[in-house]
């Protein structure tokens, strides 16, 4: 299959593709509960198990399906080796830190294999090692030393000088007992059983809107119902709700892309990752129809960089190199909140809010950290403190110290708010089959899309958000927005948070004063 590979159909994910579909029902009258999970993934679905373990009965509200999001579309690396982070932590924040962030981790691995065993879950779960790669001079020395640094927090690692592929590296750092695993078919049984144990799970129910009222949160769903909660958990990836904790100022999201390709060559096992840019991820998946080899990477921010579909065939030149590929089967790509500091954001969602907790940031390492943050929310809530609860701490004093990465992030932010609005765009509607472009008609920016029964999708390409433009997806022909990652299909409807309102819903999008208003 080597040469330019031609993708047309609509990428998939093998996650999705290989579990059954979930068919919870939306919410359909106003309800009290003590506590309240928004958001389905991997984050909500682990915490509400965990509560549910010790009494608790939390209702999810998810605005989709759950597990469809960003868990329905990672690579589902089971691993405390996040790229080089340990060395990272002891230096700029301590020993302790690290220690906390080693064994928050290391646990979650354990804690997933537990419940994978006791549930005799069939989730594809293997022990695997895992390698952090890199062939350049300068980052050896920064393998060597987050290799002694895991050793000193009880990571069992190793510096090796090669990898089982036609790669050229320079030096490679082993993780030893991390794992991988089939992540839909894991957590949907978690979700069964977290109906048994007397819990609620309302599907395409997006939380829309959050006040506080006395003691309690009353959550506003997008049919209009009302959940009144003592205590919510907003694990909805991007956090929906604005005000406080400025959320959007500490997160900036990026795009990666993943192809499973079926090899003539057998798969030597391991998982890798390789340190410089372009990021490169590799790991096997094990199917009915034989072995799929899973290769990622090629991270941009949301909405921004060059034609979103040669990535996916940048990916497939990278498999050429390496394998002898016969199929392409699938193809997909995630989302991920990025953290300023490098740490995910797992605790109370702000100092001043009091039964208000929050999971997100986990960067791209969310099979560990998600489970990690449901223990650290599930004991905060239940004994009001956690073990890891510092090095999580959404509002941890070394958050400040990355103040550069903070003015890096929302002057660019800035940058495409104004140049979109400033942007000209010819009154041409010139359009392709599958292709979408942003043009004029009648004098205001829209964004056009031509579907392949020649059928025109018109929609307004201010995100809904906070105002800024949207770009178009050729990859996943969606219209994304560049500032907060907020993703739309080609008739308006919400693909991603942030945005809570659809393009259709959004009545004065040349008003940005008046988006301000209304989320702070």
């Amino acid at each position: 299959m080597k040469g330019k590979k031609s993708f047309n159909n609509n990428p998939q994910s093998y996650w999705i593709a290989s579990a059954p579909a979930s068919n919870y029902s939306a919410l359909e009258e106003d309800i009290k509960v003590h506590i309240a999970i928004v958001g389905g993934g991997i984050a909500g679905i682990s915490c509400a198990y965990l509560l549910s373990k010790e009494g608790e009965k939390p209702v999810i509200l998810e605005a989709d399906h759950i597990l469809q999001g960003t868990t329905g579309h990672t690579t589902a690396k089971i691993t405390s080796q996040h790229d080089l982070i340990y060395d990272k932590i002891k230096n700029q924040m301590s020993f302790e830190f690290a220690q906390e962030y080693a064994i928050a981790n290391e646990f979650s691995i354990h804690l997933i294999e537990k419940i994978s065993n006791e549930l005799n879950i069939d989730c594809d779960l293997q022990s695997e090692s895992a390698y952090v790669y890199t062939n350049r001079d300068e980052y050896i020395e920064k393998i060597n030393k987050e290799a002694e640094t895991a050793e000193s927090l009880g990571i069992k690692a190793a510096v090796i000088d090669k990898i089982p592929f036609n790669i050229p590296i320079k030096a490679a750092l082993r993780f030893d007992n991390q794992a991988q695993f089939h992540p839909r078919k894991y957590l949907l049984k978690l979700a069964e059983e977290i109906i048994k144990n007397g819990c609620g799970i309302y599907e395409q129910t997006r939380a829309v809107h959050m006040e506080k009222n006395n003691d309690c949160y009353i959550i506003t769903t997008g049919q209009g119902k009302k959940v009144t909660s003592d205590i919510v958990i907003i694990a909805s990836h991007y956090p929906f709700y604005n005000k406080q904790g400025m959320y959007f100022t500490r997160i900036y999201t990026e795009r990666s892309y993943v192809l499973a390709v079926k090899s003539k060559e057998k798969y030597p096992g391991g998982m890798y990752l390789s340190y410089e840019d372009p990021g490169r991820s590799l790991r096997s998946i094990k199917t009915d129809n034989g072995e799929l080899i899973m290769i990622g990477g090629e991270s941009h921010k949301t909405g921004q960089g060059e034609d979103t579909t040669k990535h996916y065939q940048t990916l497939a030149e990278f498999a050429d190199n390496i394998f002898t590929v016969e199929d392409i089967p699938y193809r997909w790509s995630a989302q991920d909140c990025m953290p300023l500091d490098d740490l995910p954001y797992a605790g109370r969602y702000s100092p001043d809010t009091p039964n208000l907790y929050i999971a997100t940031g986990f960067k791209k390492w969310g099979m560990t950290n998600s489970t990690a943050s449901a223990m650290i929310l599930k004991d905060l809530i239940l004994k009001g403190e956690s073990s890891w609860q510092d090095v999580y701490n959404p509002s941890r004093s070394t958050i400040l110290a990355q103040t550069k990465n903070f003015i890096v992030e929302n002057l660019n932010v800035a940058g495409q708010l104004i140049d979109g609005k400033l942007a000209t765009k010819p009154d041409d509607t010139e359009i392709k089959t599958g292709e979408g472009k942003v043009i004029l008609k009648d004098g205001k920016r829209v964004g056009a899309y031509r579907d392949e029964k020649d059928n025109m999708h018109f929609v307004n390409t201010t995100c809904t958000h906070m105002g800024c433009e949207l770009n178009w997806n050729s990859a996943e022909r969606t219209w994304d927005c560049p500032c907060h990652g907020s993703r739309f299909s080609v008739d308006g409807n919400i693909i991603e948070g942030p945005a809570v309102r659809t393009l259709k819903d959004d009545k004065d999008t040349n008003t940005i004063q008046k988006l301000f208003k209304e989320n702070f």
